[in-house]
């Protein structure tokens, strides 16, 4: 649904792609159209290759690699999924500021979890945090999944292009 309301000419990143899932979900909200262009990362070439097995229409670029890396080629983006480790627990403020204002951010596994270490519980609050108070982004969580907090970028703050 998210990714249906993107505007002709719209770019979309998922930061860890896995195995496709989250792709799928997106491309499917785009179809029939294909005047959008999504752009994934994962890091773990294993999973990587797993999601390369799919068949994608033109307009998904599959790449494997770090989420930074991509976030630090620059550019702005529409939508951004935030689904690893590099733009999400890490790298924050660079998937923040690659996001055009108007867009929208998805973030999930944004419920903790009683199995988590301490570590994992900090960097959550951290994240949360973070989003809930950031002055270019107005914030909600949605409690679906692994708990999800839906962010869209301020109109009227700057952003790198």
């Amino acid at each position: 649904m998210l990714a249906a309301h993107l505007p002709s000419g719209s770019r979309v990143l998922e930061l860890g792609t896995g195995t496709g899932v989250g792709t799928a979900w997106i491309v499917s909200g785009l179809l029939p159209r294909t005047d959008v262009t999504v752009t994934t990362a994962e890091r773990d070439q294993q999973t990587a290759r797993l999601a390369a097995q799919g068949s994608w229409h033109g307009f998904v670029d599959l790449r494997r690699g770090d989420a930074l890396d991509v976030l630090h080629e620059g550019g702005t983006f529409d939508m951004i999924f935030a689904d690893a480790q590099g733009g999400k627990w890490e790298g924050l403020d660079l998937t923040i500021a690659a996001l055009r204002p108007g867009g929208l951010l998805v973030v999930d596994d944004m419920t903790p979890r009683p199995e988590w270490a301490a570590e994992q519980h900090a960097r959550q609050a951290g994240v949360r945090r973070a989003l809930f108070t950031s002055p270019l982004l107005t914030s909600v969580e949605l409690s679906h999944g692994s708990g999800v907090i839906l962010s869209a970028r301020r109109d009227g703050q700057r952003s790198r292009r």
